[in-house]
């Protein structure tokens, strides 16, 4: 496809150690549009290969605002189901340009291994050195091995390794939307992650009228409920967790948004030093960036103060664990120490609580945040599951999504055909809607 696109499909055979480059036709687009529905389409095309098909939305990278995410799709271990989680923070976008619009992932390497994918090139790697080492420490070491700092991972740390159901793919040194087990998929392939890097361009096919459109949504974005809010704590006060933003507080540092995304999901709390010290940091790791609100509340409700809190996210990240799963099986086992915790993490696995239908991923709170949505009046449930859809789809933070009334499918549906030169439609999206929710 000539626009919004790298026009690449990559397909690793694993079992070959062989990569393959396929295009993606402009039929495929029209008929799936992209994101979640064509990694779907492509998870079918070659589930004999028990696949993890990694997708980029069909606006993933642009300046349509929030269009951050690309998205994981495989059969989670946890539930059986086949299902979704966004990939966010600048990883997303990094895929995008990294050279191709999907990738599929299928087989067993015979020995540990690792894709890099750079400029538009892929190369199974070994991972031998890596293999055993947490997620910290192996997105640390491809980065010095590369000389770049700047090279986005998707990692799985021990927990994937050794098979948790729990096993997250982590982005950078950080948590991810997983909450799927899709860590324990990688670990079962033999494979540590993934590493990204590239200088890609996207091609629009009326640039101009693009940008104006986008530029015309953000506008009124600036309107919304969310202005003059920022970071976990006040998202987690909006979804009724009272004092929980004066609870986090003394360790807040600044907040953090994810690529073009007009609200700072993110906080990074200061967990060694003064978090109102602006100077350099004296220690090398001074905090942790929090990327899961409800590992966050979890490890709260389990009694922990923020900073042992905020220490187990980090324990959770660098072991590649979902830290909510975690923070749940350690209330219910009456675990009330970090030290407790930690000698736990071999035995966390099994069942914890996933809101929602097991399509997508319950990372993103299943209930409007800050701004009013009419339709969430009547069936909030039904509502979330297609705003989630929607998302997945078009490459658009989850959150951002349920938090930004102003994101409405009719400018989606427009800002891609304007972008592609495709006959996408409303008409369209309710078909790839109903094939992903169905």
């Amino acid at each position: 496809m000539e626009y919004l696109s790298t026009d690449k499909v990559l397909v690793v055979d694993l079992d070959k150690s062989e990569v393959i480059e396929d295009e993606l036709s402009d039929d495929l687009v029209n008929e799936k549009i992209g994101g979640a529905a064509i990694n779907k389409y492509l998870y079918e095309q070659h589930v004999d290969g028990d696949p993890v098909v990694i997708g980029t939305g069909l606006l993933t990278g642009t300046l349509f605002p929030a269009s951050s995410a690309s998205v994981i799709t495989a059969k989670s271990p946890a539930t059986g189901l086949v299902c979704h989680c966004p990939v966010t923070l600048k990883v997303g976008l990094e895929i995008q340009y990294a050279g191709f619009d999907y990738i599929v992932i299928k087989g067993k390497s015979q020995a540990p291994s690792f894709l890099w994918i750079h400029d538009g090139v892929a190369d199974i790697s070994d991972a031998s050195d890596v293999w055993g080492k947490d997620v910290w420490e192996t997105t640390a070491a491809w980065r010095q091995a590369m000389g770049d700092d700047l090279i986005q991972t998707l990692v799985i740390g021990p927990a994937g390794e050794k098979g948790s159901d729990l096993a997250q793919i982590c982005c950078n040194f950080w948590a991810s939307g997983d909450r799927w087990g899709f860590g324990k998929c990688l670990g079962s392939k033999n494979l540590k992650g993934l590493a990204f890097r590239g200088m890609g361009l996207l091609e629009i096919a009326d640039a101009e009228e693009f940008v104006e459109l986008s530029l015309d949504v953000l506008e009124e974005v600036k309107e919304s409920a969310f202005v003059g809010r920022q970071g976990i704590g006040d998202m987690a006060e909006a979804l009724g967790e009272s004092g929980f933003k004066e609870w986090l507080a003394p360790v807040v540092h600044r907040h953090s948004a994810c690529y073009n995304t007009p609200y700072p999901t993110n906080t990074f709390a200061f967990l060694s030093e003064d978090p109102q010290k602006m100077e350099e940091p004296q220690n090398e790791e001074p905090g942790f960036l929090i990327t899961d609100l409800f590992g966050l509340i979890g490890f709260k409700k389990a009694g922990f103060d923020v900073k042992d809190a905020c220490e187990l996210l980090k324990v959770c990240a660098r072991y590649g664990i979902d830290a909510a799963g975690v923070a749940e099986q350690s209330l219910a086992a009456g675990k009330t120490s970090i030290a407790a915790v930690r000698e736990g993490l071999t035995e966390f696995t099994g069942d914890v609580t996933r809101p929602g239908k097991g399509i997508f991923s319950p990372w993103c709170p299943n209930q409007p945040i800050f701004g009013e949505f009419d339709a969430a009046d009547t069936d909030v449930e039904a509502w979330w599951e297609r705003r989630m859809a929607v998302a997945y789809i078009f490459g658009i933070h989850p959150i951002f999504a349920v938090m930004s009334p102003e994101i409405v499918e009719d400018d989606l549906v427009e800002i891609a055909a304007i972008g592609t030169e495709l006959e996408i439609s409303q008409e369209i999206l309710d078909d790839v809607v109903a094939y992903l929710t169905g």
